[in-house]
This record gives structure tokens, C-alpha cells and sequence, in this order.
């Protein structure tokens, strides 16, 4: 039995449906008292263990920004390098919105994971499966308040983690940006750009075992 109205839920199946993963920004500033609410969704995600190993970093110095930029940038290019024949193709891409968004927000494994065993013991890599549980509350958060936000994973990690003084043993998992943006794709952009499409779900979802 819910205590959610029809109203509340189909809130929620519309979030999720029109959530994107979002380049294009204005540098309009993102409220604080927004933002706030956005950092407390991320917080409320489940975590294994309840070890909750996130941590964000807010990114407001300009340098910093576009240090961070050329981070992004030249794992841009060799990316493309490694992409062969559908190189040119990637870099007609917009990537990022490092420069643009009206915030920045790093996400970041917390060092010290190794104590924490329940749920890890034989996979440890729950830990960045419940930072990405947090990134996601905060993109639906975002969407339902009108903010775009794009996850950015194109960087060196250990160079992330120098630029940051993340302590030894944490890690950067991905550059968020967040703000206001003219409109919203009207489907994900990378299908609207032909790299890839989105699969039927009757060929994601087996009974019993893997079929095929």
C-alpha cells in the first residue's frame, strides 16, 4: 500500500523519464538554499554497510576551474585516440560543461574503505555503486527543480585527486556540473546524436538465468 498520491508518483516516474545528461548551460548562479537541498537528496542515498562514502567537493575557484578543464581536455583527446575510426565523430561531441555551469561539484570515494566489510567482502566495489546512488538522487533532485546536471568522468583520477587534495586512498569518481540551462534535450543527447541508442528492456531482463 502506498501513502503516495497518483500525483506524487507519476512526479516521480517523470523525473526519472526526463532526466538528462546535460552540456549545455547558462552561468546563471544556482541558489544556495536550492543547492542545499540538492547536497541533503545526494545524502539521503541507501549505502552499503551504511558506510555512506561519499564526499563532494565544491569547485568556485576560476583557476582551479579551468585546471580542471584542461584535465578534462586532454583525456578529451585521448579518448579520441583510442576510439579509432570513430574518432572525428567523438569530438564533434560537447563533452562537458566545465566552464559553463553556475556550479561544480566533484564526487569522491572517502579514503579508509577498507574497514568498512559488511556488503564489501566479496565485492568492494559497492562503495562506488552507493556514491553513484547519491549522484543519482542529486540528478533527479536537480531535474525536479529545474536544474540540468552532466556527469563528467573524462579525467586522470590520480591528477583529479592532486588538484583536490583528496587524502591518499580517496578517489574522484566524477565532475558534476549543475545549473540552469535553456532547455532540456528533449531525448538523451548522445541518442540524439546517433552515437548509440537506448535498448528494448525485454532484451535487458531474463527470468531464472541469462538467456542468449
Amino acid at each position: 500500500m502506498t501513502d503516495f498520491s497518483d500525483d506524487e508518483r507519476a512526479a516521480v516516474y517523470r523525473a526519472i523519464e526526463e532526466r538528462r545528461d546535460m552540456r549545455h548551460f547558462r552561468p546563471d548562479p544556482v541558489d544556495p538554499e536550492t543547492l542545499q537541498r540538492l547536497l541533503e537528496a545526494a545524502h539521503r542515498a541507501p549505502s552499503v554497510g551504511y558506510m555512506q562514502p561519499w564526499r563532494f567537493i565544491r569547485i568556485t575557484d576560476p583557476d582551479r576551474r579551468e585546471a580542471i578543464h584542461a584535465l578534462v581536455e586532454a583525456e578529451r583527446q585521448r579518448t579520441a585516440d583510442a576510439l579509432d575510426e570513430r574518432r572525428d565523430e567523438f569530438l564533434r561531441l560537447k563533452v562537458e560543461g566545465v566552464r559553463e555551469s553556475g556550479e561544480l561539484l566533484a564526487a569522491a570515494l572517502m579514503p579508509d574503505r577498507e574497514g568498512h566489510i559488511f556488503g564489501r567482502r566479496t565485492l568492494p566495489e559497492m562503495d562506488l555503486a552507493s556514491v553513484a546512488c547519491a549522484i543519482q538522487n542529486l540528478w533527479l533532485a536537480a531535474r525536479a527543480e529545474g536544474l540540468g546536471m552532466g556527469w563528467v568522468s573524462l579525467f586522470d583520477p590520480e591528477a583529479l585527486r592532486r588538484e583536490l587534495a583528496i587524502p591518499e586512498g580517496g578517489r574522484p569518481v566524477a565532475l558534476l556540473c549543475l545549473g540552469h540551462v535553456e532547455a532540456f534535450y528533449d531525448r538523451p543527447m548522445l541518442e540524439q546524436e546517433g552515437w548509440d541508442r537506448r535498448r528494448p528492456l525485454e532484451e535487458l531482463v531474463h527470468t531464472e538465468y541469462w538467456e542468449g
